[in-house]
């Protein structure tokens, strides 16, 4: 019999969880969004939302629903070989190569460089980032401590300080909102939908939700219902703690806008609008809250990707795993935050359409018997769309323009045959449109079980 999680329990881990998602992308991006879309302000934070709060609470869901071991487990149902090469590109997205980086990059360019006085950054932040990540690898080492370290005390010291913050500016703002940039002035729903990508929370709930599942059954819930409540309970303490500080930071930006005008980054906008409110100390403050965002962070992603890594090649160690990963995001921290940012772009706009649509194919999944050819014509359809998205992207970076001319007829017959495609939203409709039809299929046709995918309805 499982046992009943007490509402304590509860809190700590929703609150844990809450502190791995909140990192660097959830600070800087909101507030460089407030900033930019003004007077649209409410249609650009509900996109940001339903991206940045509401699909990481779906994924998180979506693993302790579908009842499997792993986001690998989960992705074997389009084939064994894409769940391999799926799952090792999200966690690399968010582990080594984009967002645990950032977290390290964030933290000096926000938390240290406002104290440097103009003195060139290159010294202290190879020292200030060897430190970070020092401390990371060695809260890393012992995983199993992880929710005492972070839910019981790293988290609750994040969401009192940015409320100190949050609720001077909410109460004193410093302006009105002003009229929205050109990015925000049309479809400024659907670009706040994209730039929710950025926070890269869907693509690691999936991974985060096996480590709320772990400690859920640690504490003694072992059936499918009770993990489900369990992940549904903590789940919204995260998810609510993440929308009331998206809205706020977002806030904060908007009101900035008449005193500040539009600055060239969230992260110069976090910084001046506390220096504004408190001196010197608000830049303390913020930098406190700064290095302990991104360090819970760093530490969650390390700890999964070391986990996974380790499963996929048992012949090396979690610890080797760990250590080298983390002294690989050193040395990408030290690039600068604007080029870890410029180049993740392409791998979001490639990667989210798939995990968005595997989150959607496992609540569905009953409906159509799970059966695997839905699965598959799905993907292959999100698949056709972002990697065009991604290459599109790839090519705003890349000297020369000879990959934009490739691509350029792909994108030009997109743009006029997919719905919603100029909002970054044209993999959407074709995927739910091929969902109903494959789905309708399967069910006609009857698929026997060894055509089906046998799933979680033990």
């Amino acid at each position: 019999m499982d046992r009943k999680l007490p509402f304590t329990s509860l809190v700590v881990i929703g609150t844990m969880l809450f502190a791995l998602f909140f990192g660097a992308g959830n600070l800087i991006f909101p507030a460089q969004l407030g900033q930019e879309a003004g007077t649209n302000f409410w249609p650009a934070v509900i996109g940001f939302l339903i991206t940045g709060v509401g699909l990481p609470f779906l994924g998180i869901l979506a693993i302790g629903f579908s009842g499997s071991a792993n986001l690998q487990d989960l992705a074997s149902r389009i084939h064994p070989l894409y769940a391999i090469l799926f799952t090792s590109a999200l966690y690399l997205t968010i582990g080594p190569f984009f967002a645990a980086p950032r977290t390290g990059a964030v933290a000096f360019d926000i938390g240290i460089v406002p104290f440097l006085n103009g003195a060139d950054p290159l010294i202290p932040r190879f020292i200030f980032t060897a430190l970070f990540f020092g401390i990371t690898i060695w809260l890393s080492l012992n995983p199993q401590k992880i929710a005492d370290r972070v839910g019981k005390f790293l988290s609750p010291a994040i969401i009192v300080l940015l409320l100190v913050l949050l609720a001077v500016a909410l109460f004193s703002p410093m302006g009105s909102f002003q009229a929205p940039s050109s990015n925000y002035l049309y479809g400024a729903f659907g670009k706040g939908f994209t730039e929710g990508y950025n926070t890269m929370d869907a693509l690691a709930s999936l991974v985060f939700g096996i480590i709320v599942i772990t400690i859920v059954r640690s504490m003694g819930v072992q059936s499918k219902k009770g993990i489900v409540a369990a992940t549904f309970k903590t789940g919204i303490v995260a998810a609510g703690f993440l929308g009331i500080l998206y809205v706020g930071i977002a806030f904060l930006g908007a009101s900035s806008v008449g005193s500040l005008g539009v600055l060239d980054s969230g992260g110069a906008v976090l910084t001046s609008v506390a220096t504004h409110y408190f001196g010197q100390a608000g830049l303390v403050l913020l930098g406190v809250v700064i290095l302990l965002a991104c360090l819970t962070t760093s530490i969650g992603l390390m700890t999964a990707c070391g986990e996974y890594f380790h499963t996929l090649v048992p012949s090396i160690s979690y610890k080797v795993i760990v250590v080298t990963f983390t002294v690989f995001c050193f040395i990408v921290s030290n690039i600068g935050l604007t080029n870890i940012i410029t180049y993740s772009i392409p791998v979001l706009l490639f990667l989210y359409p798939l995990a968005i649509t595997l989150m959607l194919l496992t609540f569905l999944s009953p409906l159509f018997g799970h059966a695997r050819i839905v699965y598959v014509a799905v993907t292959i359809v999100a698949m056709l769309i972002s990697v065009v998205d991604g290459l599109a992207a790839l090519a705003d970076t890349l000297p020369g323009g000879q990959l934009g001319k490739l691509i350029e007829p792909i994108t030009a017959f997109y743009g006029k045959v997919l719905p919603l495609y100029e909002n970054g939203l044209g993999w959407l409709i074709p995927t739910l449109i091929v969902i109903v039809v494959f789905g309708v299929i399967a069910r006609v046709t009857g698929m026997s079980s060894q055509e089906s995918l046998r799933t979680d309805e033990q």
